[in-house]
């Protein structure tokens, strides 16, 4: 229960620091980056995307112009060479033009060249032209008389404008093209609509503006009204609709767009060969371009040539066209997938539900294996929400979430540490004073062996470590764990001393003794293995009492290697205990982790096998590779000659299954083990480690089992 508060807790005061952050848009770097993943990993051609072309002045476009119809200039074009251009669109059949280029001022090429530029607009009938608003001084301040008047009525702009949002929309000043072009253009469309985050990246844009009063849809837009005149505009809430289509705003009344992919995913074709097949129709010829390439299509024509700065970052790419996110709009709109930002309410509790789940589960993990898995599911969870939102056009939030099981799993961490921390240290205080009675003995008799110093000597070592403790001293109070520690080190003590072992030291539950060091000890490996065995009956005697204490059934793992290791007086002048140091001390610490990995409780390498002759049985459990080492061990598990009797039919048809597994013949390995998993929990390792190698076979084999973990 205390594990549950504490996860509680911390869950709760993770998510509130990760919505105060979020709030604050401290958190906008990340989210941004985030969503730029989602945007490229889901960037696809939109449902309307066949219904867009662009026509784009590239610098071939204009190298060609310029060698070819001698055009003084490389730019601006004197206008008349787009009126070859817009005869090819409507032969082509295109439903709407829109020019994302500025004719504010009057053309190089005299009036003349304005005037035929506006009857060619008129003639085509559906053309956009760009009206370019801001707040700079010295623009118009009113509608301007020459132009078009704009006869856009758009239901509900009066509600939106006296809501805080729709103080953004208004523009107090613009700037028109040229009375030839105003007066014809069937719309004048806003080009200014980009809105860069703090990244100077463009995800979003405005949709419309608000200028003298009138409704001034943005380019994208602007070509749709233009096809479509009659289809009503109104705004309801966050929602601007043109005709059966919608615009969802976000709370500063922009659209966030759904980039379809990098530069020209809409068919863009080049305006040099649009111009040309134009000159070609009007001179009776037979264009070289198909020109049913536009038909039904809304045309969007502007500058790509890398010089004119029509280039802005994206999501999908920092030199993105500018004429291409006025394409996007519409082919938005068309598509109807406009993305939307979730619901405020579904971010919080999203929030608060990954924090409180992710501060619950690490803290009653509290295993270092597990708390990295668990961290490793939570921190990925917020991305793969943020993904699987995204095909349903919704932005929900990635760095709020990550944010909060971020600081949830962290604390939750600490806090493990803290209390594993104060339990080890109270385990420690109670037994820090043991020393071995044959060390006492040998200082008696010698005071001069106080002084630091080893010597090297063959040990048989001994490690041992009661299954899932952590748990159970969780479970009960230190008065409790406490006597129970002392129940069970003292049996376990009393038989190892009477096999002439030497107590190293006490580390909580675990047990680290040795042989044939201070005194010498012949039979050293011997006495291990049987100090060993003997402790794992006397537990069995002891299980039945321990359970009624604590609730569950406990057992010790045991780890037993035997070499050379350099043991004495090591510390320091003032403390120092008599110990060991030396490769083969940690590899007996491997061997007692390793039985976890077979389910076995007592477990010996290769070297402590050789020293013990014929007094025990053994069968073979594996080759493995441990952490730490290069060299593959065999490892073995001692029995009594009684017990091995007992099981003997087991253990030959699991030495059977082993030698298929060293050879490599898993199938045939998996059908022995499987046999036997029931009876033997060793073999229900091997089965376990047969499918995996059937599903995934190693290029090379060797019969070794590597181990990963200590």
């Amino acid at each position: 229960m205390k594990k549950l508060v504490h996860g509680i807790s911390v869950g709760l005061l993770a998510a509130v620091c990760a919505l105060l952050l979020y709030a604050s848009g401290s958190l906008a770097w990340l989210e941004n980056a985030t969503w730029d993943w989602r945007a490229r990993l889901f960037a696809e051609p939109g449902r309307a995307g066949d219904r867009i072309r662009l026509v784009v002045i590239d610098q071939t476009s204009l190298d060609w112009a310029k060698e070819t119809l001698k055009v003084p200039l490389s730019w601006p074009w004197p206008r008349q060479l787009y009126n070859p251009v817009l005869t090819a669109l409507q032969e082509g059949g295109a439903k709407a033009v829109a020019f994302d280029l500025i004719f504010t001022e009057s053309s190089f090429a005299g009036v003349d060249d304005d005037d035929a530029f506006g009857q060619a607009i008129r003639e085509k009938g559906t053309v956009v032209a760009a009206l370019n608003l801001s707040d700079e001084q010295g623009l118009e301040t009113r509608w301007n008389p020459r132009a078009r008047e704009n006869r856009i009525r758009a239901a509900g702009l009066a509600d939106y404008l006296a809501a805080p949002v729709g103080a953004q929309a208004v523009k107090s000043r613009a700037s028109f093209p040229v009375p030839q072009v105003a007066e014809n253009a069937a719309v004048l469309g806003g080009v200014m609509i980009t809105r860069q985050d703090a990244d100077a990246v463009i995800r979003r844009a405005v949709p419309f503006h608000v200028f003298d009063n009138r409704f001034v849809p943005s380019l994208g837009l602007a070509a749709f009204i233009a096809a479509h005149p009659d289809a009503p505009v109104s705004i309801t809430g966050r929602t601007l609709r043109l005709g059966a289509y919608r615009v969802p705003l976000d709370k500063s009344g922009n659209a966030i767009l759904r980039y379809r992919g990098p530069s020209q995913t809409h068919k863009a074709i080049n305006a040099a060969a649009v111009m040309q097949a134009g000159i070609q129709r009007l001179e009776g010829g037979i264009p070289a371009l198909d020109l049913s390439v536009f038909k039904d299509a809304y045309v969007f024509i502007g500058v790509t040539a890398p010089g004119f700065k029509d280039l802005r970052p994206t999501p999908l790419q920092r030199d993105y066209p500018g004429v291409e996110i006025h394409a996007t709009m519409l082919d938005n709109l068309l598509s109807d997938d406009f993305m939307t930002e979730a619901p405020l309410y579904l971010t919080i509790l999203w929030v608060i539900g990954l924090s409180l789940a992710a501060g619950i589960g690490i803290r009653m993990l509290g295993k270092g294996v597990h708390d990295a898995l668990a961290a490793a599911v939570f921190l990925s969870l917020p991305f793969l929400a943020g993904c699987a939102f995204y095909p349903s056009n919704v932005w929900m939030p990635v760095a709020a979430p990550t944010a909060a099981v971020f600081l949830a799993i962290s604390a939750s961490i600490i806090v493990n540490y803290a209390q594993e921390g104060r339990q080890k240290r109270y385990i420690k205080t109670a037994f820090k004073q043991y020393l071995s009675p044959a060390v006492i003995d040998r200082i008696v008799e010698n005071p001069d062996k106080l002084a630091l110093g080893g010597e090297l000597r063959e040990l048989s070592i001994f490690f041992s470590d009661i299954q899932g403790f952590t748990g159970i001293s969780e479970q009960l109070g230190p008065t409790k764990l406490t006597a129970l520690l002392n129940d069970y080190l003292t049996a376990m003590t009393d038989i190892i001393l009477a096999e002439g072992g030497t107590i190293d030291k006490y580390e909580g539950d675990a047990i680290i003794a040795f042989w044939n060091a201070p005194l010498d000890v012949p039979d050293h490996a011997v006495r291990a293995v049987r100090s060993a065995l003997q402790c794992g009956r006397k537990l069995a005697d002891l299980r039945p009492e321990f359970r009624e204490r604590t609730g569950r059934d406990i057992y010790a793992r045991i780890g037993i290697n035997t070499g050379q290791v350099v043991v004495g007086n090591m510390g320091s002048h003032q403390r120092f205990d008599y110990t060991f140091l030396g490769d083969a001390g940690n590899l007996a610490s491997r061997l007692e982790g390793i039985n976890k990995q077979f389910g076995t409780y007592l477990m010996i390498s290769e070297y402590t096998l050789a020293k013990l002759g014929d007094t025990f049985a053994a069968r073979e459990l594996s080759r493995v590779r441990v952490v730490g080492r290069n060299e593959p061990l065999r490892v073995y598990e001692p029995m009594f000659k009684e017990d091995y009797a007992a099981r003997a039919d087991v253990l030959k048809t699991f030495d059977e299954g082993l030698q298929k597994f060293y050879a490599g013949s898993f199938k045939d390995a998996l059908g022995i083990f499987n046999a036997l998993k029931e009876k033997d929990p060793a073999a229900g390792a091997y089965a376990a480690k047969c499918l995996a190698l059937l599903d995934k076979p190693p290029d090379q084999w060797d019969g070794v089992w590597v181990m990963t973990e200590k």
